[in-house]
């Protein structure tokens, strides 16, 4: 078995996803730069600094020169010398270069496979917009993920830099709300100070009672779900539960939105925590596709799947204009936007390649399917579904 090593923070929810994949496959791991010395630390930081400027840094199998960008974090490794990124191509990688485990992580089954994909990519894109939401905005007074991200980079620092450091990561965060699609109303008052206040912006709509039904809806789902199978898929742990995981289980750090997760969803609440203390590697259940499951496809396709057509047309569109520019750099110089609707709430938001790759190997893996394997998932869970994943642009 393979230690792998993470570059990478406690408050990023792939950081957990990632770290429920090995703790699912039996590997073990460790999350840098916490737990590692402080000239180990600095020597596989500066190693990495060095792989992602050469552009070496890896998704596996392969990563897209058009759509892909680095994140901030997580990244890792097994050997200290080659580095990955990419939470979902992590399990891609588990199954087949370090597949010790019994039971794959994404199904073999090409249905299973797909409604894997399909859940996995919903927590990963829209998900994240929820959780972020939940701690920035839900939890504003409260949160101490500033503080608690300060600390695990305690050895790198200079002393007395941590509560520098710790106001600094607030003030960032939260002034991202809106790239990650919260928006305040005008004068918004979260009973903080204002460098810490989650912002509005002009010309966009806000966003945040959008955002709040999405996460109740979520949740809604979630909660029918696991109170008639322990998984999402069934019988055990997958890819899909790894994704739900990592976003909803983010803000078990945060008081003020884990209050209102265990009164809403208290038996999500309950399998969160029991992921979080690796008790998945002990289910080894039969997968299935269970009705237990419209909900939740439900409200993805009418969030995540609705979200990935605005975004691609506006891309699409973009590039016919002569658009070179996209994803948070755009955002920030007011290029490649775009206006939407979700759930009926108007939405601006900026054009993103990377969400333009994830709907796209979506689509492709829709039309592998088998002509009988796509028609009997719409009648039995994705009703529309040849529509939403098709090839043309949306209405």
């Amino acid at each position: 078995m393979k230690k792998f090593i993470f570059w990478g923070l406690a408050a990023s929810p792939y950081q957990l996803k990632m770290q429920s994949l090995l703790d699912f496959t039996g590997h073990d791991w460790e999350r840098w730069p916490q737990q590692g010395g402080r000239r180990s630390a600095l020597s596989l930081m500066l190693r990495l600094e060095v792989a992602k400027y050469r552009g070496i840094v890896q998704r596996f199998p392969v990563m897209s020169a058009e759509f892909d960008e680095y994140p901030a974090v997580p990244f890792y490794t097994h050997n200290g010398k080659t580095f990955y990124y990419d939470s979902s191509s992590m399990a891609h990688h588990l199954d087949q270069d370090f597949g010790t485990q019994a039971s794959p992580l994404i199904p073999r089954e090409p249905r299973l496979a797909f409604i894997c994909q399909l859940i996995d990519e919903a927590f990963d894109e829209f998900g994240l917009y929820m959780v972020h939401h939940m701690r920035w905005v839900g939890s504003a007074k409260t949160t101490p993920m500033g503080r608690m991200t300060a600390l695990e980079f305690r050895r790198l620092l200079p002393p007395g830099f941590e509560s520098y450091l710790a106001r600094r990561l607030y003030r960032r965060q939260v002034s991202r709300c809106p790239y990650l699609f919260s928006v305040a109303p005008a004068g918004y008052d979260a009973g903080v100070a204002r460098d810490r206040t989650p912002p509005s912006r002009s010309g966009f709509p806000p966003t945040h009672a959008l955002l709040d039904e999405s996460w109740r809806r979520y949740l809604g789902a979630m909660e029918y779900l696991l109170a008639n199978q322990p998984y999402l898929l069934g019988g055990r742990f997958t890819l899909a539960d790894a994704s739900a995981y990592g976003q909803l289980g983010m803000n078990l750090a945060d008081p003020e939105a884990i209050a209102r997760l265990e009164v809403l969803a208290p038996s999500t609440f309950r399998w969160l925590c029991a992921i979080r203390e690796g008790q998945q590697h002990e289910d080894r259940g039969d997968l299935m596709l269970s009705s237990s499951l419209k909900p939740l496809l439900r409200i993805i396709m009418r969030t995540f799947v609705a979200l990935m057509r605005q975004n691609e047309r506006a891309y699409a569109q973009a590039v016919v204009d002569g658009e070179t520019m996209f994803n948070e750099a755009a955002f920030e110089c007011h290029r490649a936007l775009y206006d939407g609707h979700l759930l009926g709430y108007p939405f601006r938001a900026v054009a993103k390649t990377f969400q333009v790759r994830v709907w796209r190997e979506l689509q492709d893996s829709w039309q592998a399917l088998q002509e009988g394997e796509r028609r009997a998932l719409e009648q039995e869970l994705l009703p529309n579904a040849a529509m939403a994943f098709s090839s043309a642009s949306p209405p």
